[in-house]
């Protein structure tokens, strides 16, 4: 089976929309910013705790679509306070949610950062997305999330609930 996307669907999503992404500079959040770029949003906001991967993502969507407007910031989604000051200062209409930590032995190694991050963090950007009327919140999960094994796969899995929980609220 394959799944028909609707590009132009998804290009009418986003034009013209204020979009933010986490863990912009991750993997995930890099292409997303790239194809998301492409769909010409009024603004683009690129958030991530990583300095050095945010400046080039950031640099690279500026040299690539130089008309676009982009913000960009170094920040930790835990970060409760500046999470809700950009939001209330941007307006964000749309947020991909791709922030996490994804390697599993590390994770293991680190279970209370992978709380923090994947859990405390998908709860902060949610409840602030609610507060300020978010059109769609994008939650960006993993299959380690289906019948988790991993400290990471149990983390995204409460993600995941907790997005359900929110979304509920939205209702």
């Amino acid at each position: 089976d394959s799944i028909y996307i609707d590009k132009r669907q998804i290009e009418i999503f986003i034009k013209n929309k204020t979009i933010l992404i986490t863990g912009a500079a991750g993997s995930i959040g890099s292409e997303l910013s790239r194809q998301v770029a492409h769909l010409k949003p009024s603004l683009l906001i690129l958030l991530d705790q990583d300095e050095t991967g945010i400046f080039h993502i950031s640099e690279e969507i500026k040299n690539n679509f130089p008309d676009l407007k982009v913000k960009y910031f170094v920040i930790d989604i835990i970060n409760q306070n500046e999470i809700d000051a950009i939001f209330k200062e941007l307006a964000p209409k749309v947020v991909y949610h791709a922030a996490a930590y994804k390697h599993v032995p590390l994770m293991e190694l680190q279970p209370e950062e992978a709380v923090r991050n994947n859990i405390f963090g998908t709860e902060i950007l949610a409840s602030v997305s609610l507060k300020y009327n978010i059109e769609k919140f994008i939650f960006i999960s993993t299959d380690k999330a289906v019948n988790p094994t991993s400290v990471m796969g149990a983390t995204k899995r409460i993600g995941e609930m907790i997005c359900q929980i929110y979304n509920q609220k939205n209702h």
